[in-house]
């Protein structure tokens, strides 16, 4: 069977890897970069079809790149999920968004502001998903978690993200 050139290109190591790179430091620029420009997209009120592939994609490759890293923390992936887990519900995918929320919380660790995240994105994603019960009760969950929030701001941004959540 003969291999499509597109194909052909893309297997040829030889070819797309002429310049050797330091990829560690691709990892490290990547999983910033392109977590940051997810949120750039997440800002936006309005956006096209092609920004909501463009947001998934971004969040999707910021993901990958930190769980590429030496130096990725738990918390490094708690938030990493929890990104996917939003871009996932804002552009409709509930199931999906379900499966890096739950990811979120097994990595948030007993911080209150990461799990309580992470409930935040199962609440979001159950919601998008038609689970109002359920979603109901991860915002009643991460409610309860809030006052164990030291800081502030922190507290006060979780509470309001909890409040945008539509049943």
């Amino acid at each position: 069977v003969a291999v499509p050139l597109p194909v052909r290109a893309l297997r040829n190591r030889d070819t797309v890897m002429a310049t050797p790179i330091d990829t560690a430091a691709a990892h490290r620029y990547f999983s910033a970069h392109c977590f940051n420009e997810t949120w750039s997209l997440l800002d936006q009120t309005e956006r096209t079809e092609a920004d909501q592939r463009e947001m998934l994609g971004r969040t999707l490759a910021s993901l990958w790149h930190w769980r590429q890293r030496a130096d990725v923390t738990p918390q490094n992936l708690s938030v990493g999920c929890w990104q996917a887990a939003r871009v996932c519900a804002v552009v409709g995918l509930g199931d999906l968004a379900r499966r890096y929320a739950q990811e979120s919380l097994e990595t948030a660790g007993d911080d209150p502001f990461y799990r309580g995240y992470a409930l935040e994105a199962l609440a979001r994603a159950e919601a998008t998903a038609g689970h109002g019960d359920a979603s109901r009760q991860h915002i009643a969950a991460a409610h309860a978690l809030a006052p164990s929030i030291t800081d502030a701001d922190s507290r006060i941004a979780l509470l309001a993200d909890l409040a945008t959540i539509i049943l």
